[in-house]
């Protein structure tokens, strides 16, 4: 990343510095108890060209197959187990996630990932399996032919290719939904809307165009992230009624001063609530250089001396002439980026200055490492 598109990275976060900001409510907040819950579960996934376990690294496999062969009446001798070497069958972690208000009979989405040493599931179909909440009940039934988006190839000589992951997979619709998941929608005569980001001005600026819009003490807030809004109690007004409110235009607080720094990358993003307190900066690099060459020392032919090596440093110190440049009182972000500008530092060295402002109570910002 160049300087120049680094700066205009931080020029872009101070675009909206006088620009009220409008957004639904359905786009800052949700419903309280209105959410998805995580379902996982354990299974068989059979009908691969040998690349499925392996009996010896993955016990479990052999395992899950007696299992299974006894609930259709089968049964294998001690003998028959030992020597029992399906790879075409691969043990998986099935997950879905069960979206609010979701009804039996429904389907959703599942996604499908070896446990054991499968090589691929490519082709593969998962076999009948339960999908248990946290709660260890049983929400859906997952079963279907599995889509792969990675393959692996391995020749004879042992040359193989691997092309994205061939180890996990997806089935669209491949679970049925058997119970339904109680929320406290209808349980009661008034809603919860729990804004996405925490702020006190957001939530009472929520409650106040919810009134304008339905009515006086209609809504009020209960803390920086809650607004509480007295709705219908009739199920059927209830809905209609929580349609208008998710669709009402709320005027969004503006960000709180934090300067973010990302160490892996680099990046440096500053909102423009940034202040900076007057103060003078000098940044500069110190480069010191060392160079070694190794000399050869023979002495004459008819003295006494010994052939040695003989070590030669050169040192050089370069510092590079860069001028001190002073904050203002409560400059901007514009007069930050330009001020860092004027001595030519590069991202790395902006992160250093900014630090440093911090440590000395100039910078008026919350500076966040990630």
């Amino acid at each position: 990343m160049t300087l120049r598109q680094y700066t205009l990275l931080l020029l872009l976060t101070g675009l909206s510095t006088t620009v009220a900001l409008a957004e639904r409510v359905k786009d800052i907040a949700s419903i309280e108890g209105v959410r998805s819950n995580q379902l996982v579960g354990y299974g068989l996934v059979v009908g691969l060209d040998k690349s499925g376990d392996s009996s010896t690294s993955s016990p479990t496999s052999r395992q899950s197959i007696t299992n299974m062969l006894k609930r259709f009446g089968v049964t294998l001798s001690e003998t028959d187990l030992k020597q029992l070497k399906a790879k075409n069958i691969a043990t998986v972690a099935v997950q879905a996630e069960l979206p609010a208000f979701a009804k039996p009979g429904m389907a959703i989405d599942v996604t499908v990932a070896s446990i054991g040493d499968a090589k691929s599931l490519r082709g593969g179909a998962l076999l009948m399996t339960p999908l248990k909440g946290a709660d260890g009940e049983v929400y859906a039934i997952a079963q279907g032919n599995l889509v792969v988006g990675g393959m692996a190839a391995t020749g004879k000589d042992g040359s193989n290719i691997t092309i994205n992951n061939p180890s996990a997979g997806r089935i669209s619709n491949g679970a049925l939904v058997e119970r339904v998941v109680p929320t406290p929608f209808s349980d009661s005569d008034t809603l919860v809307f729990n804004l996405n980001r925490a702020d006190f001005t957001t939530a009472t600026r929520m409650a106040e165009s919810i009134n304008k819009m339905l009515g006086q003490n209609t809504a009020r807030p209960i803390d920086a992230s809650s607004v509480r809004v007295n709705s219908p109690s009739d199920l059927g007004q209830k809905v209609s009624f929580a349609s208008v409110v998710e669709n009402i235009n709320v005027e969004m607080d503006e960000a709180p001063a934090r300067v973010i720094v990302n160490s892996r990358t680099g990046t440096v993003v500053i909102s423009n609530k940034v202040r900076v307190t007057p103060a003078a900066v000098s940044h500069g690099s110190l480069v010191v250089t060392i160079d070694e060459n190794i000399n050869v020392s023979q002495p004459n032919a008819l003295s006494n001396g010994q052939t040695a090596a003989t070590p030669s440093s050169n040192v050089n110190v370069k510092e590079e002439k860069n001028r001190m440049f002073a904050f203002k009182a409560g400059v901007s972000l514009d007069d930050l980026v330009n001020a860092v500008n004027q001595v030519g530092a590069a991202p790395s060295d902006l992160v250093a200055i900014l630090e440093a402002l911090k440590t000395a109570g100039a910078l008026h910002a919350e500076l966040i490492i990630i």
